[in-house]
């Protein structure tokens, strides 16, 4: 397992004060067979008091409000996690897997990642980059998986500010640009419209040198999974043409980005907002296990020892 701390910074600047800030975090990493989060903090300022739940796709949601007046609004979130490798996968698989991918369709789980949704849309240039890219079912669905993974990589530069978060999928499709998000957009359409359940993961990505990644390591990520059967979720990075690894943390998956941004809230007032997000993700020890005060075994020869009293009492 590979161990790291992160350290994800949001700050939103108010020209003029505001009041009655509303803000849903999704910034505590996921727990799963291959990930585990043994901390996570998140501190706001001005201070308030921060609740939290678990949504129907298992991603942690922390949420607070800020009724009094405020110029800027500061959210330190930090998490340690460890990452395990995924499985190994095979070279390639049996053509005669598309027709166990087709009978997905009538699992009502697979429904909200095998439908258009509101950043991943079958547009006339989407259908029109399938057919440059040759998505098709002459392959078999795991060769299909890495040629769409690599053919999104080569067709796009990775471009910041080339879009915003709020860019439909055609403006990306139209520059052939834009970043880690319209990537994963681009990669789910293509493969919701082959018929291969498909969702959208936000997380982070630990760089090092060697690797080359063209993700910008001071942000959050963002890639997708894939769903194969007798494979199950396979994670696809385009933005850097790999699979998903041991180096992905991932925080929440959703059907786009939509579902998931790493923060959303609202605030009465007529100000504009500046946000500043800054991220580190680095390198960490395995967690000490925590120490128990009281042996186990100390703890049942103490409430023998207090049944014994009460039995003598009575």
């Amino acid at each position: 397992m590979h161990y790291y701390k992160i350290r994800h910074h949001t700050r939103y600047i108010y020209p003029t004060a505001v009041g009655e800030s509303v803000m849903e975090l999704r910034m505590q990493p996921r727990e799963d067979a291959r990930q585990e989060c043994f901390s996570f903090d998140v501190k706001v300022t001005p201070q308030a008091r921060v609740l939290s739940y678990i949504d129907y796709r298992g991603n942690h949601v922390h949420f607070f409000d800020i009724p009094r007046r405020h110029g800027q609004l500061v959210m330190r979130a930090e998490s340690h996690v460890g990452v395990a490798s995924p499985p190994e996968l095979p070279e390639w698989t049996s053509t005669d897997l598309w027709r166990a991918v087709d009978a997905l369709a009538a699992d009502v789980d697979f429904w909200d990642d095998l439908a258009p949704s509101h950043f991943v849309q079958f547009t006339p240039s989407l259908i029109a980059l399938a057919e440059e890219l040759h998505v098709d079912r002459t392959l078999d669905p795991l060769s299909m998986l890495r040629h769409i993974n690599t053919g999104v990589y080569y067709t796009f530069q990775y471009v910041p500010d080339a879009t915003t978060v709020d860019s439909p999928i055609d403006v990306a499709l139209a520059k052939r640009r834009g970043v880690c998000q319209d990537y994963a957009h681009i990669t789910l359409a293509l493969l919701r419209r082959l018929g291969i359940p498909a969702r959208y993961v936000s997380g982070y990505l630990f760089h090092r040198r060697e690797d080359h990644d063209q993700s910008a390591e001071d942000a959050s990520h963002a890639w997708i999974e894939a769903f194969l059967p007798t494979l199950g979720w396979i994670g696809l990075d385009p933005a850097n043409n790999l699979f998903a690894g041991e180096r992905h943390i991932a925080v929440a998956i959703g059907r786009d980005y939509a579902d998931v941004p790493p923060t959303r809230g609202l605030f009465r007032g007529g100000a504009d907002s500046k946000m500043e997000v800054g991220v580190q993700v680095t390198r960490a020890d395995r967690p000490e296990p925590e120490k128990t005060l009281i042996p186990d075994r100390e703890w049942e020869a103490i409430d023998a020892e207090v049944m014994q009293q009460m039995q003598q009492q009575q």
